[in-house]
């Protein structure tokens, strides 16, 4: 039987394109940057319009964004961890399991990923990096996620890594005059041990 693991464990997962760490000071810049590219405000439902999209930052929100990322390595019910780019060591986006019920040993994913780091197959091998991670160590038995109907780049890579659709959630996002749709995926702990042998992801804590 998988033994669960806590996570307040944050380990570093390492591929071929990209390293998952806990973040440092150093990422903070990159992945603020990378909050508030309107591309990435708009397919993760952040923002309703272009408006909203471009408006520049609350200088408030900035001090906010910087006690949140500072606290993420003390969560013991979720892990936020930077994606970083191999070639360059340089932060270009999060992934994230949260919304952690031990009881049925269920959680959410997420991920985001900023210009720079599009377009090169970062996101589909940090996607497999942490959900192996979650499924192979953490005992996890059902992860999760919700993806809007425009952002049709994100569920071909969640298909490619192996959630499967498990319906909809209708016009659950105004944006501009239109109402999109959500799609709810997830995948077992049974079906990415079967379709996907054990990682071999390489990890330290």
């Amino acid at each position: 039987m998988t033994q669960l693991a806590d996570f307040s464990v944050k380990p570093v997962l390492t591929g071929r394109k990209v390293q998952l760490r806990p973040f440092v000071d150093a990422d903070l810049d990159a992945i603020r940057a990378a909050l508030r590219d309107p591309e990435v405000r708009r397919l993760t439902g952040s923002v309703h319009d272009e408006a909203e999209a471009f408006a520049p930052e609350d200088p408030a929100e900035a001090a906010k964004f910087r006690d949140w990322y500072a606290g993420r390595a003390a969560q013991r019910d979720r892990l936020d961890l930077a994606v970083v780019d191999t070639i360059d060591s340089r932060c270009v986006g999060e992934a994230v399991l949260n919304q952690w019920d031990p009881a049925n040993r269920s959680c959410n994913f997420r991920i985001l990923l900023g210009p720079a780091g599009r377009g090169r197959g970062l996101g589909t091998e940090a996607t497999r990096l942490i959900v192996g991670y979650g499924f192979e160590r953490l005992g996890v038995h059902r992860i999760a996620l919700e993806v809007y109907a425009f952002n049709r780049r994100a569920h071909r890579v969640y298909e490619k890594v192996g959630f499967r659709e498990e319906g909809v959630l209708r016009q659950s996002l105004r944006y501009r005059d239109e109402w999109i749709d959500a799609t709810v995926m997830s995948m077992l702990a049974h079906e990415w041990l079967g379709d996907h042998r054990p990682s071999d992801l390489r990890h330290t804590v």
